[in-house]
C-alpha cells in the first residue's frame, strides 16, 4: 500500500486518509475518492489531499478483519461476528461460559505483521451472553495479502467458547456445633453456577462428620453433574474431614491446595466421573477468589493439571476480602 500526498488530479480511485470539512459537509477518512468525491474537493479549492492506495495483492482493512476474523474462530460454535467497520471486526459469545484463548496462536499472529492486530479478553474469562471476547484491527487502509495469509495461518482456531458440562450442581454444607447460620453462602455459591448456565439442584446441610459428609456425597451423586462442598471448618489439611469424607465416599482427591489468594484452602477431585470441589470459606462471598478459577473451568469440561493449578499464582493475588478472619494485613 502507498500513502502519502497526491494532487488531487491523481488522487481518484484512492482512499482518503483524513477526514475533510467542505462547504457541502464532511468528507470521511477512508471515502472511495470518485469522480463526485473529487469534485466537490476541486469546488473547495483543495489542490492536494493525502491517500492510501492499494497495491496489487492488497486486502482492504475491512475484507482483511473478517477474513482473519473467521479463521480465529474457524467452525467452532459459541461464537459470533460483529459487522466489520474501519478495519475492525468485534467477536461475541453468543451465551455463558468461559473464553478459551490460545495465547500462543494469539502471539504468533500479532507477530506477523503490526498493522494486523488481535486483542481478547484473558484466557478462561468468564462471559456473559453478547461479552466482546476479541476484536481484530486492521490499522492501515489495507495490507499484503501474504500477511493475512500468514496471521489466519499463525491464528487458525485460536478463540472458542467453552460452555458449561456440568450443569446440574449439587451443594453440601457443614455445620459445626455454635455455628450461627450453617448456610451462609449458600446464596453467592447458587450464583456461581446460575451465571455460567448451571442449576442448583441439589443442596442440603449436615454435620462435620466424615461418615455424614461421606453418605451426603453418594446422595448427591445419583442426581448430579458435580458436587461443591463448603464446609463450616475451613479444611486445613489433605486428611481433614471434607478430604477424607471423598476418599471414604469412594471418590479420590486430586488436589489440595492453591497459590491463589484468597482461595488457599480449597481442594478438588472426583467421585467416579463427577467432579467434586471443596470450596474455601472465602467462597461464602460474592468477591472473586481462587475457588472461581478451579470451579468455572471445571463445570465447564476443563480438566485441571498440577501445572494448571501452579500457573495461577501469577496473577493469583486477589482483592482482600475484608470480612476474612484474617486479614493479609491486620491493624
Amino acid at each position: 500500500m502507498r500513502f502519502g500526498p497526491v494532487p488531487l488530479a491523481q488522487a481518484e480511485g484512492a482512499l482518503l486518509a483524513h477526514s475533510m470539512r467542505l462547504p457541502e459537509g464532511r468528507l470521511r477518512k477512508g471515502a472511495l475518492l470518485g469522480a463526485a468525491e473529487l469534485h466537490a474537493l476541486a469546488a473547495a479549492g483543495v489542490e492536494e489531499v493525502i491517500v492510501a492506495r492499494l497495491d496489487p495483492g492488497d486486502v482492504a482493512e475491512d475484507a482483511a478483519a473478517e477474513t482473519l476474523a473467521r479463521a480465529l474462530v474457524a467452525d467452532r460454535g459459541g461464537l459470533r461476528l460483529g459487522r466489520a467497520g474501519t478495519g475492525r471486526v468485534n467477536i461475541y459469545a453468543d451465551g455463558p461460559g468461559l473464553a478459551q484463548v490460545d495465547a500462543r496462536k494469539v502471539r504468533a499472529l500479532n507477530a506477523v505483521e503490526p498493522m494486523i492486530t488481535l486483542a481478547t479478553v484473558p484466557e478462561w474469562q468468564r462471559v456473559a451472553e453478547r461479552t466482546m471476547v476479541a476484536t481484530v484491527k486492521i490499522i492501515s487502509y489495507a495490507v499484503p495479502g501474504a500477511a493475512l495469509e500468514a496471521a489466519c495461518a499463525a491464528g487458525a482456531g485460536a478463540l472458542c467458547l467453552r460452555p458449561m458440562q456440568h450443569r446440574r450442581v449439587g451443594l453440601i454444607l457443614t455445620r459445626i456445633d455454635g455455628q450461627a447460620n450453617p448456610e451462609a453462602g449458600r446464596d453467592a455459591v447458587e450464583l456461581r453456577v446460575t451465571r455460567l448456565g448451571g442449576r442448583l439442584v441439589h443442596a442440603e446441610t449436615v454435620a462435620h462428620e466424615g461418615a455424614a459428609l461421606a453418605a451426603a456425597l453418594r446422595r448427591a451423586a445419583d442426581v448430579c453433574d458435580a458436587v461443591l462442598i463448603l464446609t463450616g471448618s475451613a479444611t486445613s489439611d489433605p486428611q481433614d474431614v471434607a478430604p477424607g469424607a471423598l476418599r471414604a465416599a469412594g471418590g479420590q482427591v486430586t488436589r489440595f491446595g492453591m497459590p491463589v489468594d484468597p482461595g488457599n484452602l480449597l481442594f478438588f477431585g472426583a467421585l467416579g466421573d463427577l467432579p467434586v470441589i471443596g470450596l474455601p470459606g472465602c467462597a461464602r462471598a460474592p468477591a472473586l477468589n481462587g475457588a472461581d478459577w478451579v470451579l468455572e473451568r471445571m463445570l465447564c469440561g476443563q480438566a485441571l493439571e498440577a501445572e494448571d493449578i501452579a500457573a495461577m499464582g501469577v496473577g493469583g493475588l486477589l482483592k482482600e476480602i475484608p470480612t476474612r478472619p484474617q486479614p493479609r494485613d491486620p491493624k
